[in-house]
């Protein structure tokens, strides 16, 4: 199914999609271990850490926490399964350490620094992104990847989350492009491909986690597969 002859905008997810943010995330974490003196070992936390992280984001993405919440709950969760206790001021310290560390390291997916250059020569790109507002941003910025993108629109600047219409409806208004005209790029099958379809968006699952999601229309498991649909 090629979406050459209808699509002008596309439209990415930043984490989980360009920005690979578990081997980043893991990084700053190991600075933050040594920061923190925190005796547990790397590899083995963030294999509990990740998925708690995941669940937070969910929730974060439906309104069921704050964003202090996630920041300070995923950490306290994921010691919690160590039998580890902090106080929250310890908790929360850790939590902005962590986001000041994260950007510092960016790696992208494989193939998405060709993708976005491929793609550049005939589509007007964009981001929509549920991160947080300030290290979005960065995260463009240090990853050499900001010039690809005409419009970022992030959930704090929205003041919804993806799969929220409105935050669609923004991004289309910032773009000048209509649903018909735009494709949606994303890992998240329910905020990405199911927000934006129900904005009548094209859209590719970014499928690298291997979930077995039933009726999911475009799917890749890597980036330089999406070249073979645009």
């Amino acid at each position: 199914m090629s979406l050459k002859n209808n699509v002008k905008h596309i439209f990415f997810d930043l984490d989980h999609t360009l920005w690979d943010f578990d081997k980043n995330s893991g990084l700053a974490f190991k600075r933050l271990f040594k920061s923190f003196n925190i005796p547990l070992g790397l590899e083995e936390f963030l294999e509990v850490y990740e998925p708690i992280n995941l669940d937070y984001w969910r929730l974060y993405r439906n309104d069921k926490v704050t964003k202090q919440a996630l920041r300070r709950g995923r950490l306290k969760d994921a010691f919690a399964a160590f039998g580890m206790t902090y106080d929250v001021a310890i908790l929360d310290a850790m939590g902005v350490a962590y986001i000041d560390e994260l950007p510092k390291d960016n790696h992208l997916f494989d193939y998405a620094m060709e993708l976005l250059d491929y793609l550049q020569k005939d589509y007007i790109l964009h981001i929509i992104t549920n991160g947080f507002e300030e290290v979005q941003h960065k995260k463009l910025k240090n990853a050499n990847i900001a010039s690809f993108f005409t419009t970022v629109t992030t959930s704090e600047d929205a003041g919804v989350k993806k799969p929220n219409p409105y935050i669609f409806k923004l991004a289309l208004e910032r773009s000048g492009a209509t649903p018909e005209q735009s494709v949606m790029i994303g890992d998240s099958f329910e905020a990405d491909v199911l927000g934006a379809r129900a904005q009548g968006f094209h859209t590719i699952f970014f499928n690298y986690r291997n979930q077995n999601i039933p009726n999911s229309g475009v799917t890749v498991q890597d980036l330089e597969a999406i070249s073979c649909f645009l």
